[in-house]
């Protein structure tokens, strides 16, 4: 396992968005109840599609081993997709909070 060609690029998803939001953006989405519930509600969607698509047992979408940590909870889902899902989530919700602040 490396983790270069879908851990590291997730993990680095995770921390950009994150570092755009707190060092330039500052829209101050992360502190608001609103912005949590909403990943609740894409978490909720996210679980059982991606689960359905990355079951061991019968998968759509496969990932090479050597490519991902190998960590995968629930129902078989690489907890990679869950960074990647935050970060563009997010991305997202931060530039309609861009767009919004600019109106």
């Amino acid at each position: 396992m490396t983790g270069l060609g879908y851990t590291v690029p997730a993990v680095a998803a995770v921390f950009a968005v994150c570092a755009v939001e707190l060092a330039v953006l500052r829209t101050g989405l992360f502190r608001r109840p609103a912005y949590w519930l909403s990943m609740l509600i894409v978490l909720g969607f996210q679980i059982p599609v991606d689960g359905w698509l990355t079951k061991l047992s019968s998968p759509i979408v496969s990932y090479e081993p050597r490519q991902i940590s190998g960590l995968r909870f629930p129902f078989d889902i690489p907890v990679e997709d869950f960074l990647f899902g935050f970060a563009l989530a997010t991305a997202v919700l931060l530039g309609w909070e861009r767009h919004r602040a600019r109106r």
